[in-house]
């Protein structure tokens, strides 16, 4: 009693405690009968990144806004979700949940297109391409510092996010399928209404949001399988893995973002991450992950108005280390490369890998085939006898056209040349779909996918 005596008497209202405001309101909105609701948010990270939201908007100006988000790679789990760095600043529209509302991601969607051209068998890691002026139509790609690199490895382009060479690859896996494979992996990319996916949406032309593309990186950290992002505890409902990438192209990704040059004053080499600065720069980002934990990071203006020097590797990127570090674990390292992954330098790689052609380089002449898979046919179904699981029959790659020499991959791994009979046996993998790739001397290829049975 005495101690409360002595106690001074509040002069001022206090401010109530608050925490994790969005993710409150979305859950009481959804579940409105119910007595409890137990997230899965870690009240210590989510306590922790507010604070940083808050400190980071501060010092970036009273217009500003910042959305974080951090989810448990294995899990799918929502282990923290600030929506802005403060719920009742109306200046900085706070109510407005930036994780969940949809923005331009500028250069985060490249890694997806790289990780689809090394699924396809187009380029590897260490293949060469081309970083200089192209035009495709109408549209001519630039880099954001209006230079050209020349010819870098397939490693650097992504590492430095050089536009043209994604712009090329993105032509050559097709931005529809870009698009499809993205939505079979759980995220939705918003377009203008009856507008087609295009080349430029490899540059941030589509909209999606944060917690879309952070769902998308933890599948990278996940060998290539996403699942549905989960924030209510009691949610036992079963989420089934959905595809991003196969495992050896999502291994590849995450061991070239390792890579990437990390913000001043951070150390490398420790958190695989991408940045992005939309057009006008109205958006900047960072999505980072590590063997556990994914991390993203949106900074900009709710209402769309351009910031003059926002970036995301100065802006996105400091505050997604400084989120890791304020994570109060020891950072876990990537899982090791899946079994069948080619790591080489580009000398010791098959011919047709070490460099990658545009498909504006890939014109034949008149008395020339186009390489084209006779057999086994696409989408086919082929016995490999016995029981399926020993003395497996080998399978018969048959060709027509292409120039020689023609190598063989089978699930993205080499598999031996086509003999000059345009044909050859290769091992069954084992029981499943098979993806067939034969590339040709020029660069060209052609692809089939078959079940064996």
């Amino acid at each position: 009693a005495r101690v409360a005596l002595a106690e001074g008497v509040p002069r001022k209202r206090l401010k109530m405690p608050i925490l994790a405001p969005h993710a409150t309101d979305q859950m009481v909105a959804r579940l409105k009968d119910k007595a409890s609701i137990r997230l899965t948010l870690d009240a210590n990270l989510q306590r922790s990144l507010e604070v940083l939201a808050r400190d980071r908007a501060l010092a970036l100006g009273p217009d500003i806004s910042i959305g974080i988000l951090a989810v448990d790679n294995a899990t799918g789990d929502i282990l923290a979700r600030v929506g802005s760095p403060d719920y009742f600043d109306e200046r900085r529209a706070g109510q407005v949940d930036m994780t969940r509302a949809v923005r331009s991601p500028g250069s985060t969607l490249k890694p997806f297109i790289y990780g689809l051209a090394i699924e396809d068998g187009f380029v590897h890691p260490e293949s060469l391409i081309d970083d200089r002026p192209i035009r495709y139509g109408s549209y001519a790609p630039e880099n954001f510092d209006m230079t050209f690199q020349g010819t870098v490895s397939v490693r650097k382009a992504l590492q430095f996010s050089l536009n043209v060479p994604a712009i090329a690859l993105l032509d050559r896996v097709g931005a529809p399928r870009l698009a499809s494979r993205i939505k079979q992996a759980g995220a939705a990319l918003v377009l203008p209404k009856d507008e087609a996916p295009g080349l430029a949406m490899g540059l941030g032309g589509v909209g999606i949001t944060l917690s879309d593309l952070v769902q998308l990186y933890a599948g990278l950290a996940r060998q290539g399988n996403t699942v549905a992002l989960r924030d209510l505890m009691d949610d036992a409902s079963e989420r089934e893995q959905m595809r991003l990438l196969d495992p050896i192209a999502a291994w590849h990704i995450g061991n070239i973002l390792i890579g990437a040059p990390p913000p001043e004053n951070a150390v490398g080499n420790r958190i695989a991450f991408k940045t992005g600065t939309s057009y006008g720069y109205r958006d900047a980002w960072s999505v980072g992950f590590d063997g556990r934990m994914t991390i993203g990071v949106w900074v900009g203006r709710p209402d769309g108005t351009p910031v003059t020097g926002m970036l995301g590797r100065t802006t996105a990127a400091p505050i997604l280390f400084d989120a890791f570090a304020r994570s109060g674990k020891v950072l876990m390292p990537l899982p090791a490369a899946p079994r069948g992954a080619l790591v080489a330098q580009n000398a010791r790689l098959p011919t047709p890998l070490r460099r990658f052609r545009p498909l504006g380089e890939l014109v034949r002449t008149s008395d020339e085939r186009a390489l084209r898979i006779q057999f086994p046919l696409n989408g086919s179904r082929l016995d490999l006898g016995a029981d399926g699981r020993s003395d497996l029959s080998p399978i018969a790659v048959k060709v027509a056209g292409g120039v020689p020499p023609m190598r063989i991959l089978v699930n993205g791994l080499a598999a031996g040349d086509i003999d000059a009979r345009r044909q050859k046996l290769v091992d069954a993998p084992g029981p499943g779909f098979t993806r067939v790739t034969v590339m040709d001397a020029a660069g060209a290829l052609d692809t089939v996918v078959v079940r064996l049975q």
